[in-house]
């Protein structure tokens, strides 16, 4: 049985730079219509700063924000078998599986949820509207739903915005605070040498990595490594690495969105 009822605005807040603009924005009213709520998937590996962000955010929102899991993606990794996390090995990268498992099916897990489905029964072609935060610089970020019921929308798009407008009308409207976060597991392969010099002035996620990027090298028989240059973390020279010009893989946040 197919539901037609259900229009649903819902935002993907993964609470980086983009999303988090994309919601305070949508609460002043900027971007409309008012989602009917925001929903972030939580890995449990994000570093404190963003759950703490997190919290600042949940309180200047005039809608709900669901926090949905599929469990510890810390605690999967350290156990034998597939992680989902593209560890780099001598082959190369492995396969992303991470996004699909911890945020992805979560999201949608929630979306049917608060549509009132149930065993059997299915929304309509387009019926929930999932607003993603994709800037103007990430338009390559742009995908279809990979699901019927769920058309996908960039809001940030449609007003011009890059990253970089993000932070500005950030700084602009909330001068007090001391600024956005990037979002990403405090693990994540994908980092470049930028975000990874974030992480090691963050001690305690420093430390959480340098343990995991020790333990996964020898779960699998083939050597894993969370850094690129397939070397352990501790033991990268980070700032000659930065210096050679090497990005971000994912720019900057992991918003959980590839095709949402």
């Amino acid at each position: 049985m197919t539901i037609d009822k259900p229009k649903m605005n819902i935002l993907s807040l993964g609470a980086g730079v983009q999303s988090s603009v994309m919601a305070l924005m949508s609460a002043k009213g900027q971007i409309t219509p008012m989602p009917d709520c925001a929903i972030f998937a939580d890995t449990q590996w994000e570093p404190e700063a963003v759950y703490e962000h997190l919290d600042w955010l949940e309180s200047q929102l005039p809608f709900p924000v669901y926090r949905v899991t599929a469990g510890s993606i810390r605690e999967k990794v350290l156990k034998p078998g597939y992680s989902d996390i593209p560890w780099h090995t001598s082959k190369g990268i492995g396969r992303r599986q991470c996004t699909k498992v911890f945020k992805l099916n979560p999201i949608r897990d929630k979306v049917k949820e608060l549509a009132g489905v149930t065993h059997g029964r299915e929304l309509a072609a387009g019926m929930i509207k999932m607003w993603l935060g994709i800037s103007l610089d990430e338009v390559w970020r742009m995908k279809e739903s990979q699901v019927k019921y769920m058309k996908n929308i960039w809001p940030l798009i449609d007003k011009e915005m890059n990253r970089n407008d993000c932070h500005q009308w950030f700084d602009r409207e909330y001068p007090k605070h001391p600024g956005l976060v990037k979002s990403a597991c405090i693990g994540c392969p994908l980092k470049g040498d930028a975000h990874w010099r974030d992480t090691q002035r963050d001690k305690t996620s420093w430390k959480d990595a340098i343990e995991v990027d020790r333990a996964i090298r020898d779960i699998r028989e083939e050597k894993q490594f969370m850094h690129h240059s397939k070397k352990p973390l501790e033991e990268v020279d980070l700032r000659t690495l930065r210096e050679l010009g090497q990005g971000d893989l994912f720019n900057e946040d992991c918003e959980g969105m590839c095709g949402v």
